[in-house]
């Protein structure tokens, strides 16, 4: 399943190739794949490529968010071109309880390009995923620019508005089983299984 990341936040066209993400069956989870312009702006994270790092979005990077719309769970993986990547899970919209999480995922540099690949176990998703949105951002100071896969439309957007990548109402539908096959279950996680325990027990 191939998405290609051709508007800014407020539903501009990208003035550069697009941001082209891959997802795809893995080992246990769902591979993502990026091919993306590589700006090299901001430089490069003070973090070890293949670790964590909190914040990333401060950098360049690019965002795949899964999210199920009824219990507003979702996961935000970030993927950074010098090899950083963030990974945090969130239960309700801006509300994270688990942040960086350990990904597998490579990258590779060229002069103008770069291309990535992580592995998201499905321990990390949320039952019942059924919407998606991608971002990508860029830039320094006034160049700063926010892309999105899905954006806000230019009609609705506000005066004063911001970028904010957590308005889940503009997620659009995603079905695993077009990748999986029809008989495809998505398989439970014992992460957000004791995460929803402990709410559960806290409502009581």
């Amino acid at each position: 399943m191939d998405f290609k990341i051709e508007h800014t936040w407020n539903s501009l066209p990208v003035s550069h190739e697009p941001v082209w993400i891959r997802l795809s069956p893995g080992d246990g989870g769902l591979t993502m794949e990026v091919k993306a312009p590589f700006f090299n702006d901001p430089p490069a994270p003070p973090g070890e490529p293949g670790k964590p790092f909190e914040r990333l979005w401060d950098y360049e990077v690019v965002e795949a968010f899964f999210l199920n719309d009824r219990t507003q769970q979702y996961i935000e993986v970030e993927l950074c071109p010098h090899g950083q990547h963030l990974v945090l899970l969130l239960s309700g919209r801006r509300k994270p309880w688990k942040r960086e999480l350990a990904l597998s995922f490579e990258v590779s540099r060229h002069e103008n390009t770069w291309e990535g690949k992580a592995h998201i176990p499905w321990n990390y998703f949320p039952p019942g995923i059924n919407k998606f949105n991608s971002y990508a951002i860029h830039g320094s100071k006034a160049g700063r620019t926010y892309e999105a896969l899905y954006p806000i439309l230019q009609d609705e957007i506000k005066e004063g508005q911001e970028p904010d990548f957590h308005l889940l109402e503009y997620f659009k539908s995603l079905n695993l089983n077009m990748i999986f096959g029809e008989e495809w279950k998505q398989p439970e996680s014992d992460l957000w299984m004791s995460q929803n325990s402990t709410v559960n027990k806290n409502n009581k």
